[in-house]
């Protein structure tokens, strides 16, 4: 006889038991998790990663991703910056990083430069940083200062213009223009002051400034009179007016203020004599205050230097000459290089497996 054993099976048992399901990685789902990937679309999107292309997932090509942008180095600090911390002058386009250029408007608005020019020493269209460009870089309040300092400048270098000299009025006033040699009186519209345009004191008619200060020391009004102008130790400057005191030295001066040079005793502009031969003739002749040795040698450098520079100039145009094809071809030779290069780069992503 056969027996036969039947085993049944619970229904919770065949519950939790679920089917195995195929799972094709190389078709998953866009909507499937990013994790589940195989080593060739890994590897490919690795590839991408560190080129100039990305994959698309859609299309499974490569498409160009836009090139960032290269550091930039800046001539101050010497640092390598990205493109979005520098400043960009306006007028010659010279570029520089953003701390560094702060500092360098705020040190020459405290030193009370007149223009901020470019910090580039060989900039080759020497621009000047404009008004909007210092606010943007120090401030609503150094741009104002900086606009004082010019104010000041420009009266001081305007013989037409002078200061009030009372105290908490700060008014620029008019000189007459045919009498600007001469002591004059000057009247403030702000204060109502009347007051010598030399001196700066009050208008004294009849009187000349050394006069009236000599009265005003009598009266006990001020302290002993100093040193007047146009003596033989203070003088004022041809150019800017600004008085000068000579202590020592020699008779060929440079004003500080407009860096105008002139003879101290004739007040003659010496800008262009660079051989000093003003003291050769003439009410000035021999008061240069240098003996005859030290000026022959002064002529003799200054000879040897114009003559180096035109004898190097000489021997160096048909050397210059000779490269300049060569140069010329070089870099042609190199810019075609770097173009081909770049299109051969650009057909990549066209081509069909």
């Amino acid at each position: 006889s056969t027996v036969v054993f039947f085993y049944c099976r619970s229904s919770s048992s065949s519950s939790s038991i679920e089917p195995l399901q195929p799972i094709n990685r190389l078709r998953i789902s866009p909507h499937a998790s990013h994790s589940r990937m195989c080593s060739r679309c890994s590897s490919l999107l690795t590839l991408a990663s560190s080129s100039r292309y990305s994959l698309n997932s859609t299309t499974g090509g490569f498409v160009p991703v836009p090139p960032e942008d290269p550091p930039i180095l800046c001539k101050l600090c010497l640092a390598e910056v990205p493109s979005k911390n520098i400043v960009h002058i306006q007028q010659c386009d010279c570029v520089f990083c953003i701390e560094c250029m702060k500092a360098y408007v705020e040190f020459e608005i405290a030193e009370g430069a007149y223009d901020i020019s470019c910090p580039d020493a060989q900039c080759p269209s020497q621009g000047a940083l404009q008004q909007e460009e210092i606010k943007r870089l120090a401030g609503s309040d150094l741009l104002e200062k900086h606009k004082k300092y010019r104010l000041n400048r420009e009266v001081e270098l305007d013989k037409t213009r002078t200061w009030c000299p009372r105290a908490g009025c700060e008014t620029v006033c008019t000189l007459c223009s045919t009498q600007r040699c001469a002591p004059q009186s000057v009247f403030c519209p702000t204060c109502t002051t009347d007051f010598c345009s030399n001196c700066k004191l009050e208008w004294h008619d009849g009187l000349s400034c050394e006069e009236y200060n000599k009265q005003l020391a009598k009266q006990g009004k001020t302290d002993e009179p100093g040193i007047p102008f146009d003596s033989d130790l203070i003088k004022c400057c041809p150019m800017c007016n600004v008085p000068i005191e000579k202590d020592e030295g020699c008779a060929q001066m440079m004003c500080k203020r407009c860096k105008h040079v002139f003879c101290w005793y004739c007040l003659a502009s010496l800008d262009d004599d660079f051989l000093l031969r003003h003291y050769d003739k003439g009410p000035c002749k021999n008061k240069l205050g240098h003996s005859r040795a030290s000026v022959i040698w002064h002529r003799t450098q200054v000879i040897g230097i114009f003559a180096g520079f035109g004898i190097l100039l000489l021997v160096a145009s048909p050397l210059l000459l000779l490269a300049a094809p060569c140069i010329v071809c070089c870099k042609c030779r190199f810019c075609n290089a770097g173009t081909t290069k770049l299109d051969n780069e650009e057909e990549v992503p066209g081509e069909e497996s």
